[in-house]
């Protein structure tokens, strides 16, 4: 067993090659304060730092699989591993400063992630959407 928690986050971290510390502490901001944790009436009020929650972070550069063309995906958007290793350890850095208390994987490992998944909620968050200017409604 590498990391393991208990109420919280599973967090599989994609790291692209125009990533860098700014977008690792700019997610970490944003999950820490997300408010996806039902309160006494159901509703999605709290975040992980409320509900006293944890984050589980595994490193998946398979995120970055670009499936348009043939039939074996490519990676090449993902970012190398020596780049990418360290983003992954900015990012969990990055959570602890928030308070969160904080599990890893094993970068570059195979690993088996199992996962009970209590409640609806997944969210996809990308970092080249905080980039894209904010659109006004």
């Amino acid at each position: 067993m590498v990391g393991q928690i208990g109420l919280g986050l599973l967090v599989l971290l994609g790291v692209g090659r125009d990533d860098g510390a700014a977008e690792a502490t700019l997610l970490a901001e944003k999950i820490a304060a997300m408010r996806i944790f039902p309160d006494g009436e159901g509703h999605f009020n709290r975040s992980a730092l409320d509900a006293g929650g944890a984050v589980l972070v595994v490193s998946q550069f398979t995120l970055y699989a670009d499936t348009r063309r043939g039939r074996r995906p490519s990676f090449s958007d993902a970012a190398p591993p020596e780049a990418a290793a360290p983003l992954v350890d900015a990012f969990a850095d990055a959570l602890r400063q928030q308070g969160l208390a904080v599990a890893t994987g094993s970068f570059g490992a195979h690993m088996r992630v199992a996962l009970i998944n209590d409640g609806p909620v997944t969210i996809v968050l990308d970092s080249e959407t905080f980039r894209e200017p904010r659109r006004m409604h």
